[in-house]
């Protein structure tokens, strides 16, 4: 057989994501289904099979009898990064939060007082609790790789003034308790793709609220904001886990890093002395637009309630200063708002 000539770019690899509506199907390709997001780069699967290589009585080499392989019992994880567009982050946020695209608020926010969520075999209607998700190749056949009973275990939000213009990226990490449901699949088609005007820029942010515990009107060169929302696999059946739970911390973390002035010089004394009876006005962290509150249509962060995890110098040409908060609770508003 002759050798093949054929070579592809990594980037001509896409990641498609679906809306999911019954558990254990994957969602098939048409209607609009599957979204191409605008990736920088798509991470390698894990598939993390159970293997058992161990040498067994009787022989100093591991004998075939004796290998043993299991994807049943095994969590999948996918993880990609890319341009942060509109459509792309109505899927994402959506089912991070659980908030419903579709719901009054038209913003994606995780309430204080969040109780656990369930999703397993014999849901139906699941429409924003599960993703499918196709690693699509562009060598077309037996190529493209088809994921079921997806979540998106954390997201990340980030900007810097000094890179594509401040534009918003994100990076995505995805579990599956399922067994695979493709790895050759190749029919799987883009109903929807990314347009430039889906994209948002953290020189849009007004100045008032550029605001980080409490302190407003900073001058920002960058920001990354992350939520974890982890997911607990359970019951292994012949098709992997029947059981995704929503029971972990949901935690939200922001970090940016600010200019050094009068406005921010004493933050040293508000990590040190901050405490947790704060006013919400005092420790409200925001990131937004022209309007005070999130607005939908246009991208802004509201974490209500926060805490000064870090405080640090950032020595450059000028000075600068790091800061890290963390989002609480503060049994009425929400954890954190994000508007797209």
């Amino acid at each position: 057989m002759a050798i093949s000539t054929a070579a592809h770019s990594p980037k001509e690899f896409q990641f498609l994501i679906a809306e999911q509506d019954a558990f254990g199907t994957l969602e098939a390709s048409g209607g609009n289904a599957y979204h191409a997001l605008d990736v920088d780069s798509v991470g390698t699967p894990s598939l993390n099979p159970t293997q058992v290589l161990d040498v067994r009585n009787g022989s100093r080499v591991l004998q075939k009898e004796d290998f043993l392989q299991d994807v049943k019992a095994s969590v999948k994880e996918l993880s990609v990064s890319g341009t942060a567009t509109t459509n792309a982050l109505d899927m994402l946020l959506e089912n991070i939060t659980g908030e419903a695209e579709t719901s009054a608020s038209s913003i994606y926010s995780f309430a204080s007082n969040q109780a656990t969520t369930n999703v397993g075999v014999g849901s139906s209607s699941q429409a924003g609790t599960l993703l499918s998700i196709v690693v699509k190749s562009a060598f077309g056949t037996n190529a493209d790789m088809s994921f079921k009973d997806c979540v998106c275990t954390s997201l990340t939000l980030n900007a810097d003034t000094g890179t594509e213009g401040g534009r918003v990226k994100f990076s995505a990490t995805f579990q599956t308790g399922s067994t695979i449901d493709d790895l050759t699949d190749a029919t799987t088609t883009v109903d929807t793709s990314f347009a430039a005007s889906e994209n948002y820029f953290m020189t849009n942010f007004a100045a008032a609220y550029r605001k980080v515990y409490g302190v407003a009107d900073l001058v920002m060169s960058s920001f990354s904001m992350t939520m974890e929302n982890p997911a607990t696999f359970s019951g292994v059946t012949s098709t992997g886990y029947e059981v995704i739970s929503r029971a972990g911390e949901f935690s939200v973390t922001l970090d940016a890093t600010v200019k050094y002035d009068d406005k921010t010089e004493d933050f040293f004394e508000k990590f040190n002395s901050q405490s947790e009876v704060g006013t919400v006005a005092a420790q409200e962290t925001k990131l937004n637009h022209q309007d005070a509150l999130a607005t939908d249509g246009s991208f802004g962060i509201s974490i209500p309630k926060t805490v000064l995890t870090n405080v640090s110098f950032n020595e450059g040409d000028v000075m600068m200063l790091d800061l890290s908060v963390k989002g609480v609770g503060d049994g009425s508003n929400a954890l954190v708002e994000v508007a797209c």
